[in-house]
């Protein structure tokens, strides 16, 4: 006859073994979720990032850009850091080339546009 102490001994270390024996698929998880995240998050938004300054890098004079805050303006000048957009007639400003979100319509000729904007 069994005592119900041995066979809660029984029992407890039976768990423990079924535990032990699921420490593989425990430790695959986390890495499983790493990867997972890495591929879901991580990686798309680096893409956004390298896109996004590469449309920096080949702004030019005469594009339309929208800055930070819906400013839509006309390429004028633009330095290191800075670009002056012309946003109406005798009106330019100059905003952080990282607020330039997005460029509508590139200049096929950026000197036809730059004489064009110092005519006026």
């Amino acid at each position: 006859m069994i005592s119900s102490s041995s066979l809660a001994a029984s029992l407890f270390f039976a768990q423990q073994d079924a535990a032990q024996g699921g420490g593989i698929a425990q430790m695959a998880m986390p890495v499983l979720l790493i990867v997972l995240f890495y591929f879901m998050l991580i990686r798309p938004q680096r893409r956004q990032q390298k896109e996004h300054q590469a449309k920096l890098a080949a702004l030019k004079s005469g594009d339309e850009v929208i800055a930070a805050g819906g400013i839509y303006g006309l390429v004028t000048n633009i330095n290191d850091r800075v670009v002056t957009l012309k946003i109406a007639d005798g009106v330019k400003i100059r905003v952080d080339k990282n607020s330039v979100l997005s460029v509508l319509k590139a200049s096929d000729e950026p000197a036809e546009a730059a004489k064009s904007d110092a005519a006026a």
